[in-house]
């Protein structure tokens, strides 16, 4: 088994690779969600604020709403993004901004005014951890 190359104790930034945006074409047939991917790395590596890890997954089945992006970590909410447009440099930086919002907020819950614009309208899902004490999650006794 490979061994991984993630630290579970920082958020991790999830890319859809297969994700196509309709501009294959122009860019060698290269996915919008590859290019997505491509754009953010550049980008981590000139900036020294960084506070996630980063993943590239072979296919996260929104293909109705790509590009999309997703957020975890250990004891916090779960983001997913979809719409996002690699060529859209304020979606990039929305990416690299939100995992430090992210570490801030406690179990990492922000409403929609808390997020970077760009990921305030292209939420597709916000998921509490399964052990969360956040006043959203209501138990149903069975």
């Amino acid at each position: 088994m490979k061994e991984s190359f993630l630290d579970y104790s920082k958020p991790i930034l999830s890319i859809c690779m297969r994700c196509r945006d309709g501009r294959e074409s122009e860019h060698n047939d290269v996915r919008g969600g590859a290019r997505l991917a491509e754009k953010i790395m550049m980008q981590v590596q000139t900036r020294f604020d960084i506070s996630f890890d980063l993943r590239g997954i072979a296919c996260m089945s929104q293909c109705k709403r790509p590009c999309i992006a997703a957020i975890c970590s250990t004891g916090r909410f779960s983001y997913m993004f979809g719409d996002l447009d690699p060529e859209n440099q304020t979606n990039i930086d929305a990416l690299l901004d939100f995992p430090s919002l992210y570490l801030k907020a406690p179990e990492g819950f922000l409403e929609r005014k808390e997020r970077p614009k760009p990921l305030q309208k292209s939420i597709l899902a916000r998921i509490p951890s399964p052990i969360s004490s956040s006043t959203i999650v209501i138990p149903l006794n069975m």
